[in-house]
């Protein structure tokens, strides 16, 4: 019996790769194993509409797509037999990059028709999930800012960066960390269930996928000028190993702040109101992994590498 796999393509997300993506798929896709059907979102959450109701009906079902589309599909998916596979197509590839699926569209079908399958946790923030990295603070500010951007891509985010981490200001939030409350004066607090946020930029160096723990990563006020030195330490993996940094890991944590919480979940900002729930939800999700010889290798230089197009 074939197996069924269900392909849903978001047209506009990140930097455009989708176009003539049906036809690479038939093309690519072992039609003697797989049955194949693909669907197109039309409007925000519609491919978690689709996902859900796809849910326990296919083996795999595929987020073609960037961050935002991966995390609609994927929790769409949560707590049923389904895995998410994933095309990436977008500008940060958060969660693709980690499971080392291929960038190259037609090398990421050949490895859907090859996948393993695995098991991953996620993370609720509220009423949010993240199958990737969450966060307040900077991060989420840019992602608010970023939303409403015309321009996507690695370049133009990192232009965003630049052209806001001058004025920002760290925030006092109250933190509960599995029953143990302090203050934290907090550039940044990032909830990673993954390494990376996407470009290879590592929040979280040592995070597991599948360990039942939420990498809880502080970034603390610091002098402006070792902001190249921060985003340095990120590249190589050794921003915990940053004196402004600090990792605990944990199960569930609690922030409140006098005012909303501007939040993101996997780069797509949510308000969170001024208190954030944010527990793990142990081996959640079903993913398909490329086997080993189709998986895609990194290297420090990425995230510059795929920006000379743009600057080009």
């Amino acid at each position: 019996m074939k197996k069924k796999i269900l392909f849903i393509i978001n047209p506009i997300s990140g930097i455009g790769r989708q176009k003539s993506m049906e036809g690479i798929i038939h093309q690519e896709m072992n039609m003697d194993e797989w049955l194949v059907e693909i669907a197109y979102t039309e409007y925000k959450n519609h491919a978690f509409e689709i996902s859900s109701e796809a849910a326990d009906s296919y083996d795999v079902v595929v987020a073609v797509g960037g961050d935002g589309t991966v995390n609609e599909v994927g929790r769409g998916l949560i707590n049923s037999e389904s895995a998410l596979g994933i095309i990436p197509t977008g500008s940060g590839n958060g969660l693709a990059r980690h499971l080392e699926v291929p960038f190259k569209i037609n090398r990421a079908l050949k490895a859907l028709n090859q996948c393993n399958f695995r098991k991953i946790d996620a993370i609720k923030v509220n009423d949010h999930f993240s199958l990737n990295v969450a966060g307040i603070g900077f991060d989420a500010f840019i992602s608010h800012k970023f939303a409403k951007k015309k321009n996507r891509g690695p370049l133009a985010y990192m232009q965003l960066i630049s052209k806001e981490f001058a004025n920002y200001k760290s925030a006092k939030y109250k933190v509960t960390i599995d029953g143990q409350t302090q203050l934290w004066d907090a550039f940044l607090i990032s909830f990673a269930n993954s390494t990376q946020y996407g470009n290879n930029f590592h929040i979280a160096p040592q995070a597991r996928i599948d360990d039942g723990l939420i990498d809880v990563c502080l970034i603390r006020d610091f002098p402006k000028v070792t902001a190249p030195a921060l985003l340095i330490s990120m590249l190589d993996r050794s921003i915990d190993k940053n004196r402004y940094d600090i990792i605990v890991k944990a199960v569930k944590i609690n922030i409140e702040h006098d005012s909303n919480l501007l939040g993101h979940v996997d780069g797509e900002p949510v308000i969170l109101g001024n208190k954030a729930e944010v527990k793990i939800l142990p081996l959640a999700l079903k993913v398909a992994i490329p086997p080993k010889h189709l998986k895609q290798t990194q290297n420090i230089l990425s995230p510059l590498l795929e920006m000379l197009p743009a600057i080009k």
